[in-house]
């Protein structure tokens, strides 16, 4: 009989491609690694990967265990979040998820109002540029700029979140385009970016791409070029001037979200009031106003 974690060992396996990134991810060594497949394809007497130069692939049996670690995966966070949501007392650990820029310019000061407001609740923040998965509780609450939130989630638009272009504020500025520019790569809100442009600025006048927009603030302004920014960052930064009205066409909408297995839950429902009322002053500045 298999237990639980020799099904996650072998979907880890197949997931990382080998047995040495598998040992990394699950924090033992290639030889206790080895050993384990060992036992399991004897037990089972079957392999249950072929090994290739290019790594390991799983064969028929292996991947029928691998869907069956997906659907038991599946069942126990599916668990998890149910009794999670059946919480009532504002207590015990909220993993809270962010873009970097908005938690370092916005989430501080509201997250310590909050943590005094109830003591009982440990908050694990999760800074990241990617959306994690509320599914597979990758986080409780995830903070998010978004157009449209996933369909299977829960939460509120809190603001809508303008941007501009903006340059230095010690820097005279002509015609925008010819001006050298930074500019958001496509992996940014999902390349929301990209089009507005392309169709806007000459491919020779972008002097940089980056991934992150705390990236693309420090870019700006350093000097390297004028860019997009969040007007609610910029507009605060005295280095900075803005040097267009904001773009609808790159503005998003910020959102707070959860799973529906969790929207009862104490601790969550308390945070998502407390951080709505909290934004709620600050709307003005979010929308570029």
């Amino acid at each position: 009989m298999l237990d639980w974690d020799e099904f996650r060992f072998v979907k880890t396996v197949a997931e990382r491609g080998g047995l040495t990134a598998a040992a990394a991810q699950l924090g033992i060594n290639h030889s206790t690694a080895f050993r384990r497949l060992g036992s399991i394809e004897m037990r089972l007497e079957m392999r249950l990967f072929e090994r290739l130069r290019t790594g390991y692939v799983p064969t028929p049996a292996g991947l029928a265990m691998i869907e069956a670690a997906a659907r038991i995966e599946t069942d126990v966070t599916g668990f998890a979040r149910t009794v999670a949501g059946q919480g009532q007392t504002p207590a015990g650990e909220l993993r809270v998820t962010a873009p970097v820029n908005i938690a370092t310019g916005l989430l501080m000061p509201i997250l310590a109002t909050f943590c005094a407001r109830y003591p009982q609740i440990r908050l694990d923040l999760i800074l990241a540029e990617e959306a994690l998965n509320l599914s597979r509780r990758d986080a409780d609450v995830a903070i998010r700029a978004s157009r449209n939130p996933s369909e299977t989630l829960v939460g509120r638009r809190l603001t809508g979140l303008a941007w501009a272009i903006y340059g230095r504020a010690d820097r005279d500025y002509g015609d925008l385009a010819a001006e050298d520019w930074v500019i958001p790569g496509s992996a940014v809100a999902a390349g929301l970016f990209t089009a507005f442009f392309e169709a806007r600025v000459p491919s020779e006048q972008v002097k940089l791409r980056i991934n992150t927009v705390t990236g693309l603030t420090a870019a700006v302004a350093a000097g390297l070029g004028i860019g997009p920014l969040p007007c609610f960052e910029a507009d605060a930064d005295p280095t900075l001037r803005r040097l267009s009205g904001p773009h609808s066409e790159i503005g998003a909408d910020l959102w707070m979200l959860t799973h529906p297995d969790l929207r009862h839950a104490a601790r969550v429902r308390v945070f998502m009031e407390h951080f709505a009322e909290a934004i709620l002053p600050l709307r003005p500045r979010f929308e570029g106003r």
